[in-house]
């Protein structure tokens, strides 16, 4: 049950000639078959064979998403060896903790600092990393243990007999980002990812979906989007590297996708845009965006419950596609229909708004540990606000503390040389503790309150779940980023990172002349825009929840300060810590 032979063997044999990836090549997207693919895969496999790399050995990669990323990957499963893949955005301390503590013998890196970085650590005692390979002749390199990729694989064979793997094999070392405690390796097999994928084959029943394409722009370090990728490279779907994800919009328009795995704030920031859009129209405009946006809940409601769309209503519905839903799609490819979602909490407010434009956007929850999914929204009979229903072979019981618990095909073999921590996680009868409370609603989908270690208690004795307060208040375009402060506090307040882009044209329309950010925060002007920003987003809140006071930061928390995660989620403990003197002024 090796998965790399699960992904390559039956679609190169099924399909050779289609395309299998693709990948944008000076200015240009290019595509691979899935012959071409196999044969670089082998290749790279042969390769890292001669170069020593054997069965259960560490192979690291340390990249920004590329098709090398993915070709490495399967290369590196198909001889039978562990992948470990490193956060590109990570620094060079906590890639070498990563190295270190995998053992990783060979690393691929994409850039120079991710290059100078390893080999700052290659040979270092203690480290048994040994070959460094670069994806990129752009990269100036020492020759010293260093080979250009194209240049490892050059004269490697396009031959390869796939390593025979069960089922309990570790297929890879994912370190969880940490939001509290060091990173730790989740050690996946190869029977977690093959059961986890055909369990979502059974789920969804697609059809056709060997005609999908996928756009690959969360980080392929992240279990959510290797997992995506990997099921659809499973499923003979075509899957597009997006290396830098600040280049999106283009992509999409490029690429056309018609499936692709997104965190909240990415829906956020749509919803944000198009309700700012809206706003700032005439009234004419807003009267239409409106009378459309109603046809498309009314009908998205009757498709979500599998009830019949009278034929006035299909004539509705394609008048509101015209005039507003299809200049939305447009923006996104056109051709967008499937957007699984996962990471955080995303509001209920937002997916009515992609079901009713016509995106299904397929919530779901998991963790590094559980191989992503655990649960997630069916096309039909979902319940917006909820994480949807189990997968196929996944049991899930609420324990003590409301605790979300889970057993299935997809639960980690353990934390890699942590013993302790492994117990740790499980409850005596062998049921993984998420450290996320929940409950089930009376139709059996799983509601998510918090994260139990995130619960606050205020002086007064009341509890606030955080992530719930924090999803709200940055559904809109003015705030980027946000922190809640309120354990043992007698209210609510927060840190507050301003959308910077959206500020700036703010400032523009009251004629404030930019001088730093700095100063513009603490302008009176601003402070009362956020003031009033913040009473509009919290009325449906209760008293107690409301953010009473907050700080209006000067700049974003970033991952290279430790402030937040590679995806992006704030480290509470450290941004407390970092800035107590601002907390305690607002008390």
């Amino acid at each position: 049950m090796n998965l790399a032979e699960a992904i390559i063997t039956k679609n190169v044999e099924k399909h050779p000639l289609k395309s299998a990836i693709g990948f944008k090549k000076k200015d240009e997207w290019k595509e691979l078959s899935w012959q071409k693919f196999e044969e670089l895969i082998f290749k790279t496999a042969n390769a890292l064979k001669e170069a020593g790399v054997q069965e259960n050995d560490k192979v690291s990669i340390y990249a920004d998403n590329s098709a090398e990323w993915m070709i490495f990957d399967l290369a590196t499963m198909s001889i039978g060896a562990i992948s470990v893949p490193i956060y590109s955005t990570n620094n060079a301390e906590q890639a070498e903790y990563i190295l270190t503590d995998s053992g990783s013998k060979v690393v691929l890196v994409g850039n120079q600092m991710q290059y100078d970085a390893c080999f700052e650590i290659l040979n270092k005692e203690g480290n048994q990393l040994q070959t460094i390979i670069v994806t990129k002749k752009a990269v100036w390199i020492k020759k010293e243990n260093t080979f250009y990729l194209e240049d490892f694989i050059a004269k490697a064979s396009p031959k390869l007999e796939i390593s025979k793997r069960e089922e309990e094999d570790v297929a890879t070392l994912i370190y969880t980002s940490g939001t509290t405690g060091i990173p730790k390796g989740v050690m996946l097999t190869h029977g977690n990812f093959v059961k986890a994928i055909d369990a979502h084959f059974v789920f969804f029943k697609f059809k056709n979906f060997e005609e999908e394409l996928s756009m690959a722009f969360l980080p392929l370090s992240h279990v959510f989007e290797r997992s995506w990728s990997l099921l659809c490279l499973y499923g003979g779907a075509r899957v597009y590297f997006l290396e830098d994800p600040k280049n999106i919009a283009k992509a999409m328009a490029e690429v056309k996708p018609t499936m692709m795995c997104s965190v909240p704030r990415f829906f956020q920031k749509i919803y944000a845009g198009v309700n700012e859009m809206v706003e700032e129209s005439s009234s004419m405009k807003k009267k239409i965006f409106n009378w459309a946006l109603g046809v498309g809940k009314q009908t998205a409601e009757l498709r979500r419950t599998e009830k019949p769309i009278s034929l006035g209503l299909k004539l509705k519905s394609s008048i509101a596609d015209a005039l507003v839903f299809n200049k939305i799609k447009e923006r996104l490819g056109g051709r967008l229909w499937l957007l699984p979602c996962g990471g955080a909490s995303v509001s209920p407010e937002v997916t009515r708004f992609f079901e009713s434009v016509g995106i299904h956007v397929t919530v779901g929850y998991g963790l590094t540990e559980t191989t992503a999914t655990l649960t997630l929204f069916p096309f039909t009979h979902f319940e917006h606000g909820s994480c949807g229903v189990p997968l196929p072979g996944v049991e899930i019981r609420i324990g003590k503390d409301n605790e979300i618990q889970a057993k299935g095909n997809g639960i980690m073999k353990g934390y890699y040389n942590r013993p302790e921590d492994t117990k740790a996680v499980f409850t005596e009868d062998g049921w993984f503790r998420t450290g996320d409370a929940g409950k089930f609603d009376e139709k059996g989908n799983l509601i998510i309150t918090d994260r139990i270690k995130d619960l606050m208690k205020t002086s007064n004795g009341k509890y606030i779940a955080p992530q719930q307060i924090e999803n709200i208040l940055t559904n809109n375009n003015y705030i980027q980023q946000i922190t809640l402060i309120a354990e043992g506090r007698q209210f609510v307040s927060a840190l507050i990172v301003p959308n910077f882009e959206f500020l700036r044209d703010y400032l523009k329309k009251l004629n404030i002349p930019f001088s730093s950010w700095e100063e513009i925060v603490k302008k009176e002007e601003i402070v009362n825009f956020y003031k009033q920003k913040i009473k509009e987003l919290q009325t449906e809140l209760s008293d107690f929840e409301k953010v009473k006071r907050f700080t209006l930061m000067s700049s974003e928390f970033e991952i290279n300060t430790g402030e937040i995660t590679p995806t992006l989620k704030v480290k509470r403990n450290v941004v407390l810590k970092k800035y107590a003197d601002i907390i305690e002024k607002m008390y």
